[in-house]
């Protein structure tokens, strides 16, 4: 029996000549132009009651090709525009399948600009890895190895808003082995002064990675809004400054996020969280920004995943659980907790903090649900019968004090 490693993408920067940026510019605009006009087809049929799928369309694309207003699809590889075509069959099967919202056309200025290219689209010998259409290999930064004798499945190119180029190889990495099993368990109650508090008590700092460039952001942001529109290459100048203090930002917070989650998933056997609804949170406009900072679905994500590639769990309690008003030690539920309160004591003597608490609430109670077998979304009642669940209102600030 074969073993089945898990497909990892590795990450890098490159920087392409001025032949090869040009030529991944008209690639992009023309999966742009691509995926829009089979949305359009798709969309025009579905008004009619029909449906249009991957193969309709991939046949459509060879009739744009033949047009005289098309015929400039056919200088870039087919590779990325079928592959594109393949992602909107994908998008709608998750519309159908009511995971997503319709799809929507991408815009010239605002969508991601990427490309995908698998095996018949590139050649990768030696360390060296040359895209369709090109002659050259792109100069690539390898900031780390890929893994002994790596055979991409596919390469994706992007361009980011602050202008830098980077490519995306798809690779199995037999290095991800899931961990021994340990009898380790840690609850997780996530907030904005602590980014983390676990339920061993410990409590991780929240760096605050937006906070810290707010004042540069905020004056490049200006200097961007003085710039007018009609100033293309000032105004062009400005905008890709103030992109690069977004990605400044974004990548500190994923760095520090990355180094926090594989932390975890590698001391604790399971993981308890909140399924928190942060696209409600972030309604609250006095706490969206540091929500947002906070970043706790990204949090979430890579635990998730990290979690599956290792052998771990994580159990995601109720978000209507009442684990702040709830006695750690007892199981009392008390009536009403402001969030002025930080520390507490409960009628059995137990003094807490609110934070702690909460997490050592959430790890018993995701403990009681991994071993019942309840799924991730566990209820607790309260010893009259009645469900906790229903005299706790949807948590959209509980344990979180003011930024």
């Amino acid at each position: 029996m074969t073993t089945r490693h898990v497909k990892r993408a590795f990450k890098y920067r490159f920087y392409p000549t001025d032949a090869q940026a040009g030529e991944l510019s008209r690639t992009f605009g023309c999966v742009r132009k691509v995926y829009n006009l089979a949305l359009a087809a798709r969309t025009e049929a579905w008004t009619r009651q029909e449906r249009v799928n991957y193969n309709q369309t991939s046949a459509m694309l060879t009739v744009w090709k033949r047009t005289e207003e098309l015929s400039y699809l056919n200088e870039v590889s087919s590779v990325p525009l079928q592959q594109c075509l393949r992602h909107l069959q994908t998008a709608f099967t998750n519309f159908f399948g009511k995971r997503a919202k319709y799809p929507r056309f991408k815009s010239r200025k605002k969508s991601r600009k990427s490309a995908e290219y698998t095996t018949s689209g590139f050649r990768f010998r030696d360390g060296r890895l040359t895209l369709a259409k090109m002659t050259e290999p792109l100069h690539i930064a390898w900031s780390r190895p890929l893994p002994e004798g790596a055979k991409p499945s596919t390469v994706t190119v992007s361009q980011d808003a602050a202008g830098r180029w980077f490519v995306s190889l798809l690779v199995e990495d037999p290095a991800v082995v899931p961990l021994p099993a340990t009898d380790t368990a840690v609850g997780i109650d996530v907030g904005l002064h602590h980014l983390l508090t676990l339920s061993t008590g410990e409590k991780i700092s929240n760096p605050r990675h937006e906070r810290k460039d707010r004042a540069r952001l905020a004056l490049a942001q200006r200097r961007l809004a003085k710039k007018a529109r009609g100033d293309g290459s000032n105004r062009a100048k400005a905008r890709r400054k103030v992109a690069r203090v977004h990605a400044r930002i974004a990548d500190r917070r994923r760095d520090y996020l990355h180094k926090l989650t594989t932390r975890l998933v590698r001391e604790n056997q399971t993981l308890v969280i909140e399924d928190l609804t942060v696209r409600n949170m972030v309604k609250n406009h006095a706490l969206a920004r540091a929500i947002s900072d906070a970043a706790w679905s990204e949090f979430r994500s890579m635990l998730e995943y990290k979690a599956a590639w290792y052998g771990r769990e994580v159990v995601a309690a109720d978000r209507f659980f009442p684990s702040s008003r709830l006695c750690s030690a007892c199981g009392a539920l008390q009536e009403k907790m402001p969030l002025s309160v930080r520390t507490w004591t409960c009628d059995c003597g137990t003094t807490h903090d609110r934070d702690v608490n909460a997490a050592k609430s959430l790890l018993a109670v995701g403990l009681t649900a991994s071993a019942c077998g309840a799924g991730v979304r566990p209820q607790r009642s309260t010893p009259g019968g009645q469900s906790a669940v229903k005299q706790e209102p949807q948590r959209a600030t509980a344990g979180i004090p003011r930024p």
